[in-house]
């Protein structure tokens, strides 16, 4: 039996030999996130995209008129979420000198994630501030970073790479993230924090995970930086629908690999997550690959990337506020290759032929 579709919001689809028609989302649809967030006064309510954007709004204005804001600024990883904060708040990114786009380049990430966040940023004619840690990734597991001050004053900060487990993220959050967006802080406001506070507008939302809905809030103040998550209601759908509404630049890194790759410290990496990282951008892969030859012979144990450290126990500290993507993977989630691999994507090499030069004819 064959159906025939009377509106344009449908797709045709052959399943089991026969035709079936699929109704396709609707746009204006209204969709809200399900539970309660720990830190809301309720459940958000279903809302339309048009009225998640003016919630958007309604939260910058109640930031800004809660705090004696000097400097606007919206962090943008790369990645396809932040597109959609980028693209809903640049229009506040002109009161103050100090206004712009804030990346932080953590030093162990994608090249090309760079570049999308440079092209991005240039095409909507916003400054970008770049920021970099004080300390390098390679410095740090290499252990030549002491500790400045504290009981351990003299002594490295961390040794070795990197992996699920024990307090690795907690120190290569602080270090490459955190550390870089205070002294960002700090050079804006100096020591009047109490008094002049700087607007950092960032992308978490309470439909990410289940670590978000319990710590992402709307406004959230830390010392002279007030964080404000203008998108923290949105749902999944309601992303989806805003990147195709405004046609947003998609990172193709994000395609590929499902998170932005601005950062590659490693701490809650994924069984095989080198190897598909390496599938798609071998330059990458071989950093990585040529800092474990380094470490390894530097006599330091802990000398494979992403692999729980020598004597690692989990914890209970919830990943970095930015650390969208770090959450610990489950003992039964497979990784992509091995995916691929029961699918029957993957087949064994194949030697190269040598072919005779082709004619001018057969030059595409």
């Amino acid at each position: 039996m064959t159906t025939t579709s009377t509106t344009s919001n449908t797709k045709g689809r052959s399943l089991m030999g026969r035709r079936t028609e699929l109704q396709a989302p609707l746009p204006g649809m209204p969709d809200a996130i399900t539970g309660q967030p720990a830190k809301a006064a309720a459940p958000p309510p279903m809302r339309t995209l048009d009225e998640a954007i003016a919630r958007s709004h309604e939260i910058i204005a109640e930031a800004l008129d809660r705090y004696p804001i000097i400097a606007r600024q919206a962090l943008f990883s790369g990645g396809n979420d932040s597109s959609v904060l980028l693209h809903l708040v640049r229009g506040y990114l002109d009161t103050s000198e100090n206004d712009a786009v804030l990346h932080v380049n953590t030093g162990i990430g994608i090249d090309e994630t760079r570049e999308h966040v440079r092209d991005v940023v240039s095409n909507y004619g916003l400054p970008l501030h770049e920021l970099h840690p004080r300390d390098s990734y390679d410095d740090l597991v290499l252990g030549r970073v002491l500790a400045r001050t504290g009981p351990n004053i003299g002594r490295p900060v961390w040794i070795g790479l990197p992996g699920p487990g024990g307090d690795s993220h907690k120190v290569m959050y602080r270090r490459l993230k955190d550390e870089p967006l205070q002294r960002n802080r700090a050079a804006i406001v100096g020591n009047k924090g109490r008094s002049q506070k700087v607007l950092y507008l960032a992308g978490m939302r309470w439909d990410e995970s289940d670590r978000r809905m319990r710590n992402a809030e709307e406004i959230d103040p830390d010392g002279g930086i007030i964080w404000c998550s203008p998108i923290v209601h949105f749902t999944n759908a309601q992303m989806a629908e805003y990147r195709t509404r405004f046609n947003l630049p998609r990172n193709p890194v994000s395609e590929h690999l499902h998170m932005s790759g601005e950062c590659l410290c490693g701490c809650f990496s994924k069984e095989g997550e080198l190897e598909e990282i390496e599938f798609f951008y071998p330059k990458a892969a071989y950093r990585i690959r040529s800092l474990e030859k380094r470490v390894e012979a530097a006599g330091i144990a802990a000398c494979k990337w992403g692999k729980r450290p020598p004597g690692a126990v989990d914890s209970a500290e919830p990943a970095g506020r930015l650390c969208r993507k770090c959450v610990p993977q489950r003992s039964d989630q497979p990784d992509l290759f091995s995916t691929w691999e029961a699918m029957g994507l993957l087949k064994p090499a194949v030697p190269p032929i040598i072919a005779a030069q082709p004619t001018d004819e057969a030059v595409v």
